[in-house]
């Protein structure tokens, strides 16, 4: 067990979404080929693929003005956040929990809430398991993360 767990994975946090608001594009050199991300339910394997997931995309003509009056905000909501196709984002970490693992991996867990472009605030959830490399640095082995919205 790394006896810095705590240390190592609020610095993390703390790196990762000052990265996740200043340019999403970059969070791919954080995950290597063996990573996997889990994003609102979509899996990426590899850091070729989260590459692509956090490369900004335009969104498509179903969330477009002209159609979303047809949609419950949850689904309009659910397709930017799928595409990532939000510019500005704004995230406030509201809690950090870290523990170590018996290979010396770190498992960080945050909640927080998330605000994109001019979409409403929003609570989300991320966890990630940080591996140790050879070097002695970490990269995100697993990152799932969900937005708090419930479509009752």
């Amino acid at each position: 067990m790394n006896p810095q767990f705590q240390e190592i994975g609020q610095a993390f946090v703390e790196h990762y979404y000052n990265l996740f608001q200043s340019d999403k594009t970059q969070l791919c050199t954080l995950y290597q080929d063996d990573s996997l991300l889990t994003f609102e339910g979509a899996q990426q394997q590899g850091q070729a693929a989260i590459a692509e997931k956090f490369r900004a995309r335009k969104t498509s003509s179903i969330c477009s003005a002209s159609y979303s009056h047809t949609l419950p905000l949850c689904d309009v909501t659910h397709q930017s956040w799928t595409t990532l196709s939000f510019q500005n984002i704004q995230i406030n970490c509201t809690a950090v929990d870290c523990q170590p693992r018996m290979d010396g991996s770190i498992f960080v867990f945050v909640i927080g809430q998330i605000q994109t472009d001019e979409d409403p605030l929003k609570g989300f959830s991320q966890s990630f398991v940080l591996a140790p490399t050879p070097e002695g640095s970490f990269y995100i082995q697993n990152d799932c993360f969900r937005l708090a919205i419930y479509n009752y």
